[in-house]
C-alpha cells in the first residue's frame, strides 16, 4: 500500500466532508479557515466583479452580478464532488491491488472512484478486496448524501431569499427606489400613516433578526441580488435605519420605543455581517451637516414637529455612526446600490420593465429623459467621491 497516496486521500475526504458539514449542516457562523467554501466564494466573486466592471452598461453589470450567487452554489457542489472523487481515487490507488483488473495508472482508479461516487458503475472495474468494496460503497453513500444535502441547502437559500425580498420590495412603494428615509417619512405624512410608523419599525425589527440569523449562518445569501430595479436589501436596511435615527433624534410626536429597538437589532446585524466579511474601517456618519439641513427642511415642510436643528444634527450624527460606514462597506463589497440619503442616484431599468424599448437608463429628477449607457447605482466608493 502506498502510504502517501492513502494519507492524501484521507485528508482530501476529511476537508470536503468538514466543509459540507460546516457550510450546510451547522446553522451558525463557522470561522474555520480549513473550509473550501470560505475561500472559493470570495476568490471567485473578485474575479466575477472584475469581469462585470467591463460591462458596457450599468444594466449589463447588474444582470451579470445577479448570476453569481446561483453560479457559486453550483460551483460549490461541483468542487465538493470533484474533491470527493479525488479523495476516494487516492485511497483506492493506494490499495489498487484490491481492484480487478488491477489498474495500471491513476486515471483508471479515478474513473472507478467517479463511477462509485456518482453511482454509475459499469462493471469494467470491480472491487474484490474488503477495503476496496467498503470504499466503493462509502463513495456511493457520500455522493448521494452530498447531492441530497445540497438540494436541501438550495431550497433553504431560496426560501430565505424570498422572505428577505418581501419587505424590500414592499418598501419601494413607501420610500421609492432606491429607498430613502426622508422620502419614507414624507410619504407617511402624505398618506396619513404616521401613527403606523411604530408598526413598520416592528416589522423591520423582526426582518433584521431573521435576516441576521440566515445571512450569518449562510453568507452566500448576501450575494443574491434583488430581481427588482434599483433595489437592494443593503439600501433598504439603510433607509429604515436612517428613518429610525431621524425619529429618535429629530422628529417629535412619533413614538420612539419601536424605532429604538429596530435600530439596535439592525445595527447589530450590520456589525456582525460586516465583521464576517472583513470590515477594517472606522465607524462614521458619512453625512455632512449641509445634507442634514436639506433633510431637516423637507421634514419640516412635510408637517413634522422637529427638534432644534443644531441639537438634532449632533444627535443624528452620533446615531448614524454605529452603522453607516459598515453599510457602505457591504454595498461596496457586493457592488450594489449604497444607502440613499439625499443625493439622487442613477437608476437602471431591467428588460422586464421596458415596454418594447431598447436598453436605456434614466436619472431621477431629469425629467424622465432616457440616456444611453449609464452605470450601476452608486456604490460606497462612488458616494464618498460625491
Amino acid at each position: 500500500m502506498e502510504i502517501a497516496a492513502f494519507l492524501a486521500g484521507v485528508v482530501c475526504l476529511g476537508l470536503v466532508l468538514w466543509d459540507v458539514f460546516e457550510t450546510i449542516v451547522v446553522p451558525r457562523p463557522t470561522p474555520s479557515q480549513l473550509r473550501l467554501g470560505r475561500h472559493l466564494v470570495p476568490w471567485t466573486w473578485r474575479a466575477w466583479r472584475w469581469l462585470g466592471e467591463r460591462a458596457r452598461t450599468g444594466l449589463g453589470r447588474d444582470l451579470f452580478y445577479g448570476l453569481y450567487a446561483p453560479f457559486a452554489a453550483v460551483l460549490l457542489l461541483a468542487a465538493w464532488i470533484f474533491l470527493l472523487i479525488v479523495g476516494y481515487g487516492l485511497i483506492l490507488y493506494a490499495i489498487r491491488d484490491q481492484l480487478y483488473p488491477v489498474p495500471t495508472n491513476f486515471g483508471t482508479v479515478l474513473y472507478f472512484a467517479a463511477a462509485s461516487v456518482l453511482t454509475v458503475g459499469y462493471g469494467d472495474v470491480i472491487p474484490v478486496g474488503p477495503a476496496a468494496r467498503f470504499l466503493a460503497l462509502a463513495g456511493a453513500a457520500t455522493g448521494l448524501g452530498l447531492v441530497a444535502l445540497v438540494i436541501t441547502f438550495l431550497f433553504s437559500l431560496f426560501g430565505s431569499y424570498q422572505r428577505r425580498e418581501r419587505l424590500v420590495v414592499a418598501l419601494s412603494a413607501r420610500a421609492k427606489s432606491p429607498p430613502s428615509a426622508v422620502t419614507l417619512l414624507e410619504n407617511y405624512v402624505r398618506l396619513g400613516l404616521v401613527d403606523q410608523l411604530p408598526a413598520l419599525f416592528a416589522e423591520w425589527e423582526r426582518w433584521s433578526a431573521e435576516v441576521l440569523d440566515s445571512h450569518v449562518a449562510y453568507p452566500l445569501l448576501g450575494y443574491f441580488r434583488s430581481s427588482h430595479d434599483n433595489l437592494s436589501w443593503v439600501s433598504a436596511l439603510g433607509a429604515m435605519l436612517d428613518a429610525a435615527a431621524l425619529v429618535l433624534t429629530t422628529v417629535r410626536d412619533v413614538p420612539r420605543g419601536q424605532a429604538e429597538l429596530m435600530k439596535r437589532v439592525g445595527a447589530h446585524f450590520v456589525e456582525d455581517l460586516s465583521n464576517y466579511f472583513g470590515y477594517k474601517g472606522t465607524d462614521g456618519s458619512i453625512v455632512d451637516e449641509s445634507q442634514f439641513d436639506v433633510a431637516y427642511a423637507r421634514l419640516a415642510a412635510a408637517g413634522y414637529s422637529l427638534e432644534p436643528a443644531e441639537t438634532a444634527w449632533r444627535s443624528f450624527e452620533r446615531a448614524r455612526t454605529i452603522y453607516a460606514s459598515r453599510l457602505e462597506f457591504l454595498a461596496s463589497y457586493w457592488a450594489t446600490s449604497a444607502p440613499v440619503w439625499i443625493a439622487p442616484r442613477v437608476s437602471i431599468t431591467s428588460p422586464a420593465h421596458q415596454a418594447g424599448t431598447p436598453e436605456r437608463e434614466h436619472v431621477p429628477g431629469a425629467g424622465g429623459l432616457p440616456q444611453t449607457g449609464g452605470s450601476l447605482p452608486a456604490t460606497a466608493k462612488e458616494s464618498e467621491q460625491r
